[in-house]
């Protein structure tokens, strides 16, 4: 699907035909998820994810076509996830997908044994806790840049800042998780 296609099933969704805006959903539903997931932790990713469609939903009549629904709804997911962190409750940093398995960070092709398998579970929990002790801006930049591969540009367009702003926070960023997993990764050795 291009920006012409989101536009199309956006006017539907506006004009009443709720299958458009499932079309939407399931096109973004990952991107949104994973987006939740690595700011607040898996247990809370799914409902911040619901809660970003829902106000994308009942905020079709503001949208405007630039900079496209892609950085649309990804400045919603990142505003949501600062919502729900603010919200008196609990975050999970437990290492699970939506099915409820473990997560783990797949090993290089190769049968890993044990320990190697172990120790990829180690580095892979290891990322994920540094990343969530990152601020609220400097984790939104590191997970859209490193992890859903957004552009310098698409970031600037999703959280309303510049480019250079972004440049700066993804430098920040990995300094910081750098020294925040020096120890870790002295310690696997």
């Amino acid at each position: 699907m291009t920006h012409k296609d989101d536009e199309l099933l956006i006017e539907r969704s506006r004009a009443g035909d709720n299958a458009a805006f499932e079309g939407l959903v399931r096109k973004y539903q990952d991107r949104v998820y994973n987006i939740c997931r690595y700011m607040l932790g898996a247990a809370d990713a799914e409902d911040a994810a619901q809660d970003a469609f829902i106000k994308a939903y009942r905020s079709l009549g503001g949208f405007t076509p630039s900079p496209g629904f892609q950085a649309w709804i990804t400045r919603i997911a990142v505003n949501s996830c600062l919502d729900y962190k603010r919200k008196p409750s609990h975050i999970s940093l437990a290492m699970t997908n939506r099915e409820g398995e473990e997560y783990t960070i797949e090993a290089p092709s190769g049968s890993p044994g044990p320990e190697a398998a172990l120790e990829s579970k180690r580095a892979g929990e290891a990322v994920t806790n540094a990343i969530t002790r990152l601020s609220e801006k400097l984790r939104a930049v590191i997970v859209l840049y490193e992890i859903e591969g957004l552009s310098y540009e698409e970031i600037s367009d999703a959280l309303g800042i510049s480019i250079g702003t972004v440049k700066s926070r993804i430098s920040r960023a990995r300094e910081e998780l750098k020294n925040s997993l020096r120890p870790q990764m002295e310690q696997m050795r």
